[in-house]
């Protein structure tokens, strides 16, 4: 066992692995209807996607960024050159797969312009809440790729800037990261909502 935890990628391989089995109990148990498998499917990739957008978002807020002050000078490169950047990718390309298979869900369920028009369509409180959840998601992931995207590479040294722009760009992106974690709890209540209240 300790062969598989050790090693990222056959833990990964041995998790689908478990999916894989889990999808073979549900095929025996239930039998296999193609298109509530795969809205199912586009739905749990969703949540898998989301899952690590917004665990990794909360690592920046809670963990990350309270700690920065109390690492010692000499070990911040630790942080800037291998630890962000990495969190980083997975951070902003979870987002992008979070809403790409979000659009799909709502596409295959049907509800893709009455969410968008948050419900005002059709007069539908599930659209509504589903739409708000979405919305917020919208923004959330436009902060991601068009603001705190670029102002870390400023940060990191990815791209050239000076002291002082390098500076501001921190102060921005940490902002608007802390924006996403604001939004991301209404965003989540508004998601859970739609699927369990309505």
């Amino acid at each position: 066992m300790a062969a598989i935890l050790t090693d990222l990628t056959k833990t990964v391989v041995a998790g689908v692995i478990l999916a894989v089995v889990l999808f073979i109990v549900y095929y025996v148990m239930q039998g296999y209807t193609g298109a509530d498998f795969g809205v199912f499917f586009f739905r749990w990739l969703h949540v898998l996607s989301a899952v690590m957008w917004i665990g990794l978002l909360w690592y920046f807020n809670f963990v990350q960024i309270p700690s920065m002050p109390k690492i010692p000078d000499d070990q911040k490169p630790a942080i800037s050159k291998v630890i962000a950047p990495a969190a980083l990718f997975w951070f902003r390309w979870a987002a992008m797969a979070t809403i790409i298979t979000g659009l799909i869900v709502a596409g295959m369920n049907g509800y893709i312009i009455e969410a968008i028009a948050i419900g005002i369509a059709d007069n539908d409180p599930k659209h509504a809440m589903i739409g708000i959840g979405m919305w917020l998601g919208a923004i959330m992931w436009a902060n991601v790729w068009f603001v705190i995207w670029p102002n870390q590479k400023k940060v990191l040294g990815m791209v050239e800037a000076s002291a002082e722009e390098k500076t501001a760009a921190a102060r921005t992106a940490m902002l608007f990261s802390r924006t996403n974690t604001l939004l991301s709890i209404p965003m989540l209540f508004a998601m859970v909502a739609a699927q369990n209240l309505f």
